[in-house]
Formats: structure tokens, sequence, C-alpha cells
């Protein structure tokens, strides 16, 4: 009896552990209505310019690059 009651309490235990699980993953996403506080000017990635000119001053003078926003290659000829 007390085997049993060990595999039943095993058992509640694995699917409780499941179905928390699986509805965890029902709340993944953007709503239609928390879209508008993510399209704001300053949640974009590049919305400071001043900082942006930093950062890349920065990293070209670490990398010894220039440009590489955008295009491939960074000055040690590889692609």
């Amino acid at each position: 009896m007390k085997n049993n009651l060990i595999k039943f309490n095993v058992k509640a235990g694995l699917a409780i552990v499941m179905l928390t699980g699986l509805s965890a993953c029902s709340t993944l996403g953007v709503e239609p209505w928390e879209k508008d506080q993510l399209a704001r000017a300053d949640m974009a990635l590049d919305s400071e310019k001043l900082d942006m000119a930093l950062d890349d001053h920065i990293y070209f003078s670490k990398e010894g690059t220039s440009g590489g926003r955008s295009l491939a290659g960074g000055g040690c000829g590889c692609n």
C-alpha cells in the first residue's frame, strides 16, 4: 500500500509539473494592445543618435575597422 502511494505521489507531482510547464507557454507573444508601447520612438535600438555615434567610435577604435554596421567584412579580409 505504501509503495502504491509513493508511485501515485510521483505521478501526481509529474503531472503537476507538466501542466504548469504547458500552461506557461500559453502566454508567449505580444498582445495587439501592447504593440503601441513597443512601437514608440524611444524603444528603437537606434533612438539616441549621439549614443550610436559614441558606440560606433568605441567599437571601431577597438576593432580597427571602419563601417561594418550593415556590410560584410571588417578590415581583416574575410567576408
